[in-house]
């Protein structure tokens, strides 16, 4: 048995979708992002990913959430839920996507949309995609410079 996000009940793109699963995992991941808010992380400063039903997930909750996140990595996946676009999107329409292998139908601006194909690349990945993948993280996620941390500070607050 293998640990999933939410049921699958097919692999076309016509084949019924486990919604309320999907918006389950989808409110699973929206709270661990108000939780990093809440400590402190910005969400522009939050970059979803995953690799097939993690990819999808990925998107689905990006699209759907009520923060501007800094982008999304989408692996070997599709859009859960495809038929509820654009009507489900919470407007985050300028939201940076690196989709690989598989096409996605523009429900955000096309030119936010980096989309890239690796040529007989199984359902797996390989280190030009992830090569790919750190190239997009810097360009979205530049490093804050500041001075060093007092990490006796730091640790002492994040305990509490």
């Amino acid at each position: 048995m293998m640990p999933v996000w939410f049921d699958l009940m097919g692999l076309s793109p016509d084949s019924p979708e486990d919604e309320s699963g999907i918006k389950k995992a989808a409110e699973n991941i929206k709270a661990i992002i108000e939780h990093e808010a809440r400590n402190g992380i910005p969400p522009n400063r939050i970059i979803l990913g995953g690799f097939s039903q993690g990819g999808a997930l990925s998107l689905y909750t990006a699209l759907t959430c009520q923060h501007q996140l800094a982008g999304v990595v989408a692996l070997s996946c599709w859009l859960p839920l495809h038929r509820s676009f654009p009507s489900a999107s919470s407007g985050n329409k300028n939201l940076p996507i690196l989709q690989c292998h598989k096409k996605l139908k523009s429900i955000v601006n096309p030119q936010m949309i980096t989309f890239k194909t690796f040529p007989g690349l199984p359902h797996s990945s390989c280190p030009q995609e992830m090569a790919a993948v750190k190239e997009f993280i810097e360009k979205l996620l530049p490093r804050i410079t500041q001075g060093p941390i007092d990490w006796k500070t730091f640790l002492n607050n994040d305990v509490k």
